[in-house]
């Protein structure tokens, strides 16, 4: 894998973790208003959304950050 193979890798990823955030988002977004924010799923979507959080952190302490 070349260098500029590697880096468009990076920003692919980080392409699609903003996309899995915001995904995550309106699914949490949609049980909350139908009264379904004790649930399994929205436990489970709240832990996703902190973990994809996190790797967005990361990037961005390396200087990549959303357009």
């Amino acid at each position: 894998m070349t260098e500029l193979e590697r880096l468009a890798a990076y920003d692919r990823m980080y392409v699609d973790l903003l996309k899995e955030r915001d995904k995550v988002l309106a699914d949490m977004d949609r049980l909350r208003a139908t009264g379904k924010n004790r649930g399994v799923t929205y436990q489970q979507l709240l832990a996703q959304k902190l973990t994809v959080q996190n790797l967005i952190g990361r990037f961005e302490i390396y200087g990549i950050k959303e357009n």
